[in-house]
């Protein structure tokens, strides 16, 4: 139950003054021929050609009070929308007394949204403005928003101080958060174009874009915990889906060339300042390719969508430089673990005399890993940290790849790379594998070396099986967190600064 504090006892108590005269304070109807930006833009087109005939724009522009500063008979106030803000005069003697009152007898506040129509003008200060002959309140605040002051210090070093700026209360109060911070409305834009920039590029390449089960029978296709539901009807249990790929490959198998789908995968894990348990994924398959034509669409699209988001290819993410100019350089695992910290760990293929290893080089390692998560184990410790600018990791033990081909030379390794930069894993893609007699083997393999508790169990789905029985064609396949790009694209260092409504814990 709301219980509101002084300030938000005296908007009520405004809201029932003016309910008392006969003003709604929540209107059903509202009128906008121009947004903020757009009347400035008008005026400021004609004035250098015919100052007099711009003065005749007629505007009835809507939008938040922003500030108000009221000076006996004549009024400014500026309000914004989505666009902008623009400055209203209001004067006593150009309106109806009663629409003056408004202001006159401090009935609206800063955060009201209200509507004023007149004509354009440039006041005697220079400021483009509204010269209002109407007004009135479209919908009263009742909640005062945070107030953000900024200081500038001598080097130029902008400190914010003000009840809001609490990292926790931004994250759950994000409509707030937006209001008073116009740095995180452009994040939001940006994320939207940086979306749009990847969808047109596979649109543009001749893929099709999919939808695929959210809630499925068996999850599949990554290593991760799923969230279960229950589904009453049926009286069956239900996974949120942890990714796209098996629905997405049996579509290659259904005819299709090439199949992409860009939406929301749920895995039920920790959370971190790149990790969220509900994210935005990509994903897309293409027949006839393999991993190293997936890595040359991964360094186009990408780059597309940088210069989408900032119209260049050279970026600065939390003070380093990064340069998604193609082409990325390409290393194996095998070969950037040995750079590293001089582990061949070929030379090693028993998980025990491994883990010996990597703890007499004073590497932390969780006892009894199988093999191939002590490769990736090493991989995390010793080589993501230092791949800044954008890496392909390529060809991974096959006892952590279940969905790739063999490579040519061992029995050991298959074609798959992950992509980094900035120190994070951004990408996943594989030449995948298409032999159904393979692929059941290596669930079975999978299923062998998981172990209670831990995270990556692959179930072994028997119908995705039957489709790979009626024919897949050779594929390349690729999966990349947009979220992560996102936060490359736009500088922020937590995936909650992109995400407009990150996971939080119950509020206490």
């Amino acid at each position: 139950m709301w219980q509101p504090n002084k300030l938000e006892k005296e908007r009520v108590e405004k809201v029932e003054r003016l309910e008392a005269q006969g003003i709604e304070a929540f209107p059903r109807r509202v009128q906008r021929t121009h947004t903020c930006a757009a009347a400035i833009a008008a005026y400021e087109a004609l004035e250098p050609t015919d100052s007099e005939a711009a003065q005749g724009i007629e505007v009835t522009v809507c939008g938040r009070i922003r500030r108000a500063n009221l000076k006996g008979k004549i009024a400014f106030l500026h309000i914004e929308d989505e666009s902008g803000r623009v400055q209203l005069m209001l004067r006593v003697n150009d309106m109806d007394e009663a629409s003056f009152a408004l202001i006159g007898e401090k009935l609206v506040d800063n955060d009201d949204f209200v509507q004023a129509s007149g004509t354009m003008m440039r006041t005697k200060a220079g400021e483009v403005s509204v010269h209002a002959r109407e007004f009135r309140l479209l919908a009263k605040s009742l909640s005062p928003l945070p107030v953000i002051k900024q200081q500038t210090l001598d080097d130029g070093t902008v400190v914010e101080h003000g009840e809001f700026t609490d990292v926790e209360s931004r994250y759950r109060q994000r409509y707030a958060d937006l209001v008073v911070n116009a740095d995180v409305r452009d994040v939001f834009r940006k994320r939207a174009r940086i979306l749009k920039a990847v969808r047109n590029f596979f649109d543009d390449e001749g893929f099709l874009e999919v939808e695929t089960p959210i809630l499925q029978p068996l999850y599949g296709g990554a290593a991760a915990r799923p969230f279960i539901t229950h589904h009453n009807q049926l009286d069956q249990d239900l996974f949120l889906r942890i990714s796209f790929e098996l629905y997405l490959k049996r579509l290659l198998v259904g005819g299709y060339d090439a199949v992409y789908e860009l939406g929301r995968d749920f895995r039920n894990e920790g959370v971190s300042f790149k990790h969220n348990t509900e994210f935005t994924m990509l994903e897309f398959y293409k027949a006839y390719i393999d991993y190293h034509e997936v890595a040359r669409l991964t360094e186009r699209f990408v780059a597309a969508a940088a210069m989408e988001a900032n119209g260049t290819l050279q970026i600065n993410y939390q003070g380093k430089a990064i340069d998604f100019t193609p082409p990325w350089k390409r290393i194996t695992m095998r070969e950037a673990i040995r750079e590293a910290c001089g582990i061949d760990y070929m030379d090693y293929p028993e998980a025990a005399a491994l883990e010996a290893v990597i703890r007499a080089k004073k590497i932390e390692v969780k006892p009894g890993l199988p093999w191939g998560k002590l490769v990736e184990h090493l991989l995390g410790e010793t080589v993501e940290p230092n791949l800044i600018q954008p890496t392909f990791i390529m060809d991974y033990p096959r006892q952590i790849s279940p969905f790739a081909k063999r490579v040519d030379y061992d029995d050991t390794h298959v074609e798959r790379w992950e992509m980094y930069m900035a120190g994070m894993e951004m990408a996943n893609a594989f030449t995948e594998l298409n032999d159904p007699r393979d692929q059941e083997a290596r669930f079975l393999d999978m299923a062998k070396v998981f172990r209670e508790g831990d995270d990556d169990e692959v179930p072994l789905d028997e119908d995705y099986l039957r489709a790979m029985r009626y024919g897949m064609p050779p594929n390349g396949g690729f999966g990349m967190g947009m979220d992560r790009l996102v936060m490359l694209l736009t500088n922020q260092r937590s995936i909650r600064d992109v995400l407009l409504y990150p996971h939080l814990r119950h509020e206490k």
